[in-house]
Formats: structure tokens, C-alpha cells, sequence
């Protein structure tokens, strides 16, 4: 197998990973054809996968603006993936000059893509951590360096939480990182379940076996159990929702385009979105 020139040396690419996948779904040129082949094997039980991944970028960025518009500049974005147009820091800056992110994710190609893609910008920084590990994550460097923690971040887990397994402590995670958040922080989070998806769950579970086949099992929750990971926050209106029921942006522009048309595809609505305001 040929190793492609933008590879980080030491990863083994002949296992597919979950960013590559996401990267592939979202039309993306930083997979390979094990992440693709993998990818296939998803969208033949759940063909709407590249949908649902759309309908999660267009949460995020209107999420991002409505942070920045509630006065949250800084950006802990965690799982973060490989860096895509539109990626957090893109939309953030736009909106705000003095937005601060940080990207963790435990993914090297997505460290090292993420890392050329900010080299030069001293208001973003990347971080190799992994969501269970949230100390670690908190006593990096870089969160050091970019964020204040004495002042509101936005916290964002976004297709993040469905990765880990409940032997994870995932709600334990969570809970360490909004109790190191300050007062009028935000968490931004997607999840994946089966409400929502137009398919019957043993159809769709098929796709979820896929995820369970390259060791990244992929863990459905409930809306109600999705809702345990804002204990400690207020819901921001209009609470937890399908992603494109969060706040639709009907504004012109190539974004706002791409989030008015994701609702007219069933898959769109599959799983939950929200946003909690830490008090």
C-alpha cells in the first residue's frame, strides 16, 4: 500500500480511523481506501450517513455564531477531526478577530493535519488528547497558552461522545471539563441515536456494526440519556433537537444555502443536537 506524502510517519495506514471516515464522508481528499472501504460498508445499511455529517458541519457553524454573538470568543472544540472548509476557527475568526481554539483529538493525521493547516496563527493551537482523558487535555500547554479559563469557553463535543463507551465514564468527562469552565461557559454537543433516522434500528444497526468491526464502536443513546451530559447547564432554546431544528439559518450565503437545503433529506434529522449555558 502506498503511504501518501501528507501521511504522519508511524500511523499504521492500513487501519481505517473514525476522522478519516468523517473526512471521506464530508468529501474530503485525507483518507485511504481502508477508511473508504469502510465508509461504503456504513452507507450500504445507512446510505444518508453523508447527510447526517453535512447536517452536524451546519450545526456547528451556526452554533459558533451564536456563540461569538453571545459573547464566547474562545473555543475548546475536542474530537475535532481533520480540519475541513469552515472548520471552527474559520467561522469563529470571521466573526469575531479575537476568537481563541483549541482542537484536540487523539487522531495523528488529524493532529498533524491540523497543525499545518494553523501554522502561523497564534490564536489557535491543536492538542493530542483523548476526551477520556480530561486532565489531560485541561494541563496542556496550549489550552494554557491560547485560553483563559477564568473567562467563558465554549466547549464543544460535537460527533464526539457517540465514541465513547459507557465503561468510558463519558458523563464523568464531561462533568470534570464543565467544572473547569467558567461561569456562562457553553457546551456545544451532537450525538448520534437511533430517533430520528428513517430506517428501522436493525437496518441501521448494521451500520452501527461497521464502527463495532474497526474497533471505534459507536454508541447509540436515547435523547433522554444524551440530555444527562448537560447536567450542571441551562438549555439554550430551543433545547435538545435534531441539528437542523437548532436555530435554521434562512440568510443568504454558500453556508446558509448548504444548512437550508440539509432539512429536506430525512437523514438530516437523525440524532440530537444542543447547546447549555453553564451558569
Amino acid at each position: 500500500m502506498e503511504r501518501p506524502a501528507w501521511a504522519p510517519p508511524g500511523i499504521d495506514i492500513s487501519v481505517p480511523s473514525v476522522s478519516r471516515i468523517y473526512d471521506y464522508y464530508l468529501g474530503g481528499s485525507h483518507n485511504f481506501e481502508v477508511d473508504r472501504q469502510a465508509a461504503r460498508r456504513a452507507m450500504e445499511f445507512m446510505p444518508g450517513l453523508p447527510k447526517i455529517m453535512q447536517a452536524n458541519r451546519a450545526f456547528m457553524r451556526r452554533t459558533v455564531r451564536h456563540a461569538v454573538a453571545e459573547g464566547v470568543t474562545q473555543f475548546l472544540d475536542i474530537g475535532s477531526g481533520i480540519p475541513t472548509f469552515g472548520n471552527v476557527h474559520e467561522i469563529a475568526q470571521a466573526a469575531s478577530p479575537q476568537a481563541r481554539v483549541v482542537y484536540v483529538d487523539h487522531d495523528p493525521v488529524a493532529v498533524a493535519h491540523s497543525e499545518a493547516v494553523l501554522a502561523g496563527d497564534d490564536r489557535t493551537g491543536v492538542v493530542a488528547a483523548d476526551l477520556r482523558k480530561p486532565r489531560q487535555i485541561l494541563a496542556a500547554p496550549e489550552v494554557g497558552r491560547i485560553l483563559d479559563l477564568d473567562r467563558p469557553v465554549a466547549l464543544m463535543l460535537v460527533a464526539v461522545l457517540h465514541f465513547l463507551e459507557d465503561e468510558d465514564d463519558p458523563y464523568e468527562a464531561v462533568a470534570e471539563l464543565r467544572e473547569a469552565l467558567a461561569p456562562g461557559s457553553m457546551l456545544i454537543l451532537t450525538h448520534a441515536s437511533y430517533e430520528g433516522i428513517p430506517l428501522t434500528e436493525e437496518v441501521a444497526g448494521g451500520a452501527v456494526g461497521v464502527y463495532r468491526d474497526i474497533r471505534n464502536p459507536l454508541v447509540m443513546r436515547t435523547g433522554e440519556q444524551i440530555k444527562g451530559f448537560f447536567d450542571g447547564f441551562e438549555m439554550v432554546e430551543p433545547g435538545l433537537v435534531s441539528m437542523p431544528d437548532w436555530r435554521p439559518d434562512r440568510s443568504e450565503g454558500a453556508e446558509a444555502a448548504e444548512d437550508a437545503e440539509t432539512p429536506e433529506d430525512p437523514y438530516a434529522f437523525s440524532g440530537y443536537g444542543g447547546v447549555g449555558r453553564k451558569a
